[in-house]
């Protein structure tokens, strides 16, 4: 007997439905949502500058009689640096005295005289006019001194400069001139030092960021000192000191719309180095707790970010979330998830919105 093909095509879509429905539920991994402590931060572009950075410069000219120290080295407050030629510096000073000198006998020979002409004029043995002319006499003797001692601590002045001592301790750098040479203010830095322990680190963030941190100080009620600031060197490592912020600058670049923000860090080894690039790293001093998504869980289309949840009957719901920064391969979660949300980390690609699944632990057997 001819079995009609319409029978046919009918057992065979009863056979798929029933080979769907015996068919077990995918099995998928996933990872219950939970709250820990985690220490938000971020990370900006920053550079290293020295608190103190000091130009020496020759005040007097002259030839170049010593240079004692040693470039690259650490130097004190007082410490001798440079040291021009003394001696015709010596010998203006030593003719600034011997006309003090002359200048002081002018003087007491002028006073005598007007001494002598009031005494006379007293007795109305002589005019007032004369001595009215003594005591003027006198008085440009007088002036006469004061100028010259006004030339001697000029004097004075400039033999001190002979000697450039150092303003700040520091490191000082590399001369640009040598012993013998005719140095002067037109010669320009001859050395710089630069301070070495603590240093800082600026960095520019953007008036967003600005904004959003001060509106977390605001409700947190703290304070900048509650951020600590690390540094992250070319190679990768961390610094091992941090620093805390203490200046925040008061105007926007107009160039790149950011604000400077500086943080004073501990460099008492000297690994720092004035102008070097690192990484400011900020984080809360405090850790907070937060809710952390495996980054493999969470997916984006044009409608944002969104992850697989699988609910008490084991039915898959898409579930739209907001999320922050980045801990240690997860995202921080800011909304859309609840602590014991179970999501799908493994086993994605078989799960789809409506559909049983079998959830098995992550880790499990």
């Amino acid at each position: 007997m001819r079995i009609p093909a319409a029978f046919v095509v009918v057992l065979a879509l009863s056979s798929t439905i029933a080979g769907a429905q015996d068919a077990p539920a995918p099995v998928v991994t996933v990872v219950a949502i939970e709250l820990a402590d985690i220490t938000p931060s971020a990370t900006f572009t920053g550079r290293i500058e020295a608190i103190d950075k000091v130009d020496l410069i020759a005040r007097v000219d002259g030839f170049l009689e010593q240079r004692p120290f040693i470039e690259g080295s650490m130097v004190d407050v007082d410490d001798l640096l440079f040291a021009i030629e003394k001696g015709p510096y010596e010998a203006q000073l030593g003719e600034v005295d011997a006309a003090i000198v002359a200048a002081k006998a002018d003087y007491e020979l002028a006073k005598l005289e007007a001494d002598r002409q009031s005494t006379l004029v007293e007795r109305e043995a002589a005019a007032q006019a004369v001595l009215d002319r003594a005591n003027a006499e006198a008085e440009k003797a007088l002036a006469a001194v004061q100028r010259e001692e006004a030339t001697r601590a000029t004097a004075l002045l400039d033999l001190g400069y002979t000697d450039i001592k150092a303003p700040i301790a520091g490191k000082i750098g590399r001369a640009s001139v040598s012993v013998g040479d005719y140095v002067g203010p037109s010669n320009g830095a001859l050395a710089t030092i630069v301070s070495q322990n603590p240093m800082y680190v600026t960095f520019p963030v953007t008036e967003r960021q600005l904004w959003a941190f001060r509106q977390r100080e605001a409700a947190s009620e703290a304070d900048r000192n509650a951020l600590s600031v690390k540094v992250r060197v070319a190679n990768g490592d961390l610094y091992p000191h941090s620093g805390s912020i203490d200046f925040v600058d008061v105007q926007v670049n107009p160039g790149t719309d950011t604000v400077t923000l500086r943080a004073r860090i501990a460099n008492p080894d000297s690994q720092l180095i004035d102008q070097q690039l690192v990484t400011a790293v900020i984080e809360t001093a405090e850790p907070q707790s937060a809710l952390l998504v495996p980054q493999q869980a969470v997916l984006s289309d044009q409608g944002g970010r969104f992850v697989l949840v699988v609910g008490s009957d084991d039915v898959v719901e898409q579930r739209s979330i907001e999320v922050g920064s980045t801990v240690a391969g997860s995202y921080v979660v800011t909304g859309g998830l609840e602590a014991g949300d179970l999501v799908i980390t493994e086993g994605i690609q078989r799960a789809r919105p409506g559909m049983v699944v079998d959830p098995a632990p992550a880790g499990g057997s």
